[in-house]
């Protein structure tokens, strides 16, 4: 080091200061580290299905499994086939955007505890881990929207621009907004464990905060008051957008139903429920860079 700096100043040309090689710019240097991010992934992928039977099938049969539980239970036994048009496909287009959230927030809030082992050996941008999940998380939709694709053009389904449009927000909203709390309850589970246990808790909320398994009519008529508080909940607007992609236009009565069965500004809505999950997503980056470099400490 000292013969560096005799070097640099014999020289009179001055050296940039030493950094780090995981010199945090948070997210910034994951993604600028793009080959590590892309080999976590493909582990996470490997390890989830590591001496499985079925391997990548199961990305199937868990969420067909919960599809027909509510379809069963929501659908015949509580008769809302009788009140929502093709209720298979507003169940299921609901469930796949819902699924990727709390697959996102679950397997992104254990997922630093996960890697202890890489965090405690390589010097990579921590915040690697829960974008991986993310990032697995997406993966696991495409199977799923194939499903839904296939179901949606036997039941009539016509697309429009709104389809791509409403698609693509809603993921992306999902994306930032499931990164953002993946980031804060990463690195409270390392400190406390309790958070851990917390995200099933949460996510229960999620799956009946919205229109998964009930209308936008049916919440119209009966939250009064909430009507607005559920609005305002980034992950029911990205619900709602998903299931005018792909549900209401597999309806018999396309038009009625968007007139009916959505708010009227949905577009809107979505673009400050983007915004919105933006700033949670700035924060979260903010409040993990402000701990995680006590994490190595805890383990």
């Amino acid at each position: 080091m000292t013969e560096v700096a005799t070097a640099s100043a014999t020289s009179g040309t001055a050296l940039p200061p030493l950094a780090a090689p995981s010199s945090n710019l948070g997210l910034v240097s994951v993604f600028k580290r793009r080959y590590l991010l892309k080999l976590l992934v493909q582990r996470e992928i490997s390890a989830r299905y590591e001496r499985s039977f079925l391997g990548f099938l199961w990305s199937y049969i868990n969420p067909l499994t919960q599809f027909f539980i509510y379809w069963y239970i929501m659908g015949i036994v509580m008769g809302a086939h009788a009140t929502i048009q093709n209720y298979p496909v507003h169940v299921f287009s609901g469930l796949i955007i819902v699924h990727f959230f709390t697959e996102t927030f679950g397997s992104g809030t254990a997922s630093i505890m996960r890697n202890k082992s890489l965090v405690q050996k390589m010097p990579l941008p921590q915040e690697m881990f829960p974008v991986a999940a993310m990032l697995v998380s997406l993966w696991h939709v495409l199977p799923q929207l194939a499903i839904l694709l296939v179901v949606c053009i036997l039941t009539g389904w016509h697309p429009d621009m709104g389809t791509l449009i409403g698609g693509l927000l809603s993921v992306a909203i999902l994306m930032m907004l499931g990164t953002a709390l993946a980031l804060i309850f990463s690195v409270a589970n390392v400190f406390w464990r309790d958070f851990g246990s917390l995200v099933g808790i949460l996510n229960n909320f999620v799956r009946f905060g919205c229109t998964m398994i009930y209308s936008y009519d049916q919440l119209s008529q009966h939250a009064g008051s909430l009507q607005p508080v559920v609005l305002g909940n980034p992950i029911a607007v990205a619900c709602l957008l998903f299931q005018r992609a792909f549900w209401a236009l597999s309806t018999d009565h396309p038009h009625h139903v968007l007139k009916t069965e959505f708010p009227p500004h949905l577009y809107r809505q979505g673009l400050e429920a983007l915004a919105a999950s933006l700033v949670i997503l700035l924060f979260a980056q903010w409040f993990f860079s402000k701990f995680q470099a006590r994490i190595p400490e805890q383990f």
